[in-house]
Parts: C-alpha cells; structure tokens; sequence
C-alpha cells in the first residue's frame, strides 16, 4: 500500500510567518507575532503589510530551497526578512511600487544571505543574528539614492560625522518617552506607543525576557544620558534599541539567567550603546545606518569570550550543583 504524502497544512505555515516577526525579539511565540503585527499597523497599515509580507517572503524562499521545516515553522527563517521589508519601506516609502519589489527582492537574497552567514559561524557554534539583515539594509541605505526610480526621500543620506550638541538633560517626559521607544526602534519606529505594543507582546510570550528588555532599555537610557547624548536622540529611540537586544540576548536567551550572566549583558548593552554611536559615525558619509549592528557585533564579540569565563553559563547547561537553569533550546533568533 502507498504511504500518504504529507501535506503541509497552511495554518502551519501562517504560524510560522507570525513567529518569524516574533523571532526579532528571540521569541518563538504566534501570538506575540499577532501582537507585532498590530504594534506595526499602529504605526501604519502599510508596516504591517511589509512585516507580515517579508516573513511570509523569506519562509517561502527558504522553503523552496530545502531549508529544514522546523527552521521556518520556527520563524527562524522570517525574522531577519521581517527586518529587510521593514526597513525598505522606512527608509525608501512604503507607499512606491519600487520599494515593494526591492523589498520583494532583498527578502529574497537576505535568505541565501542567512545560509551563507550560518554556515560561516556553525564551526564557532555562533548564532547569525541579525547580521544578514544588516547587510542586506546597508547595502539598500548606501546604494538606494544612487538610482532615480528607487530613491524618492530627496537628499541621500550621506552626511559628515560631527559632535553632538544640543540639550542632554532628560525630563520626566523624556524618560518615559525613550523607554518605549527602545524596544519600537528595533523595528526603525519611533512612536512610544508603538514600543509599549512590542513590549506588551514581548511580556505575553516570556515575562523574563520582558524584564530583560525592560532592564536594556534602562541601561540604554541611563549609558547615553551618562556620556552626554543629545536628549532628543535618547527620547526617539536612537541610542538604546541595541541596548534591548544585546540584554535580551546576553541575558536569558544564549546564557543562564542568572547575577552574572545579568551584569555580563549589563556590560555588553553599555558597549552597545557606546557602539551605536561610533557606527552611526562609521557609516554616515556613505549614506548608510546604523540598524542592529552594534548589537551583532557586540553579541558575538561576548558569545565568543564566554569559554574564557567559567562563572557564565551558556542557556541550557547544568548548574554547579547539576541543577539545569534557563531553556534546553534558545528560543532566539537564529539560535
């Protein structure tokens, strides 16, 4: 008798796009993916579209090309997509026809780029990030203004580092404002209320990694407001998304949770936002952003210096008294 063929079931791959969003904040959750999904379209329907869209995008890419299932049922194949459409639509217009099939397109090589990028890293056990994202979002941000029917923002990007300068002292209003605003920059929005959304759905799938990324968007706050950022660069979001990640990811998703592993991701976030800074330097006069890679680089640079440190533990590994702690299996992106 013919075995049955197994037919993939579309809710399953619906499930795995909403956890692909979701996989941006290293969580593996469909209902924090709805969640995002509604903090998006808060900011505007068409961010929404373009979230939902560049998951849906990069699974069906990676899926095509034989990519294990539990990898896109997982969203580990829609995250760094998720970004990449995302960021298109922020940086080019949401609302032109070319930024829809660059989006199309760059949700496309960000997949092949995923491939390459882990294959790079397996031998160091290392985790891709959102390292091809950002490659992918730097090249569209330095290339982009170069071509007419792609470019329709005005002046290009390209602009002279110089010191900061204006008001550092936060008020009340500031503080609050900037809390939120970390957590909504990480999907390049600068509404608070967006923020609170993304916090909201963050809390609904792991309480821990909420109070992580609560505890990195305090330390992002409190490193820029303790080197003299301009307040307006705290208050928008600018200075501390790095922070969130690298906080989240240091200190529950690739190592135990525990006091040292919290003051390690403490340390890492402050890098971090020193960090955003020198990028935003690096790459302003050729146009390009900042985007996550204060946070890739800072991440792997402390991923790679734990064997060195016997009092870090990596996520899932036994206690000293052979109590385990943390998850078996990192629910992080790209893990």
């Amino acid at each position: 008798m013919n075995q049955p063929i197994p037919v993939r079931r579309p809710h399953a791959f619906l499930l795995g796009v909403l956890r692909g969003q979701a996989q941006v904040d290293f969580l593996s959750s469909a209902l924090a993916g709805v969640v995002f999904t509604v903090a998006l379209c808060a900011a505007g329907w068409e961010y929404g579209a373009y979230g939902l869209g560049g998951a849906a995008l990069g699974a069906l890419t990676a899926q095509a090309l034989g990519v294990a299932r539990d990898r896109v049922t997982a969203g580990l194949e829609g995250f760094n997509s998720c970004l990449v459409a995302v960021g298109f639509a922020a940086f080019l217009g949401a609302g032109h026809l070319s930024t829809a099939l660059l989006a199309a397109g760059g949700c496309v090589v960000v997949t092949v780029l995923t491939g390459a990028v882990g294959t790079l890293l397996r031998p160091w056990n290392l985790p891709t990030l959102t390292l091809p994202y950002c490659v992918t979002a730097s090249a569209m941000t330095i290339a982009a203004p170069g071509f007419v029917r792609v470019w329709h923002q005005g002046p290009g990007l390209a602009t002279l580092a110089r010191p900061a300068s204006g008001r550092t002292a936060l008020t009340w209003s500031d503080l609050w404002h900037a809390f939120f605003s970390n957590i909504a920059q990480i999907f390049f929005m600068p509404q608070w209320y967006v923020g609170a959304l993304f916090l909201l759905g963050i809390f609904v799938a792991d309480r821990r990694l909420g109070a992580l990324a609560c505890l990195g968007s305090v330390v992002g706050i409190a490193a820029g407001w303790l080197l003299g950022a301009p307040a307006g660069q705290i208050t928008d979001g600018g200075m501390g998304y790095n922070a969130v990640l690298v906080t989240m990811a240091l200190g529950g998703v690739f190592l135990a949770t525990d006091g040292w592993s919290l003051a390690y991701a403490v340390t890492g976030a402050t890098a971090a936002t020193i960090l955003t800074s020198a990028t935003a330097a690096l790459f302003a006069p050729s146009g390009g952003h900042t985007f996550t890679w204060p946070f890739v680089l800072t991440t792997l640079a402390f991923l790679v210096a734990v064997p060195a440190f016997p009092r870090l533990r990596k996520a899932g590994e036994p206690a000293a008294s052979g109590a385990p702690t943390g998850p078996a299996t990192p629910p992080a992106a790209a893990a």
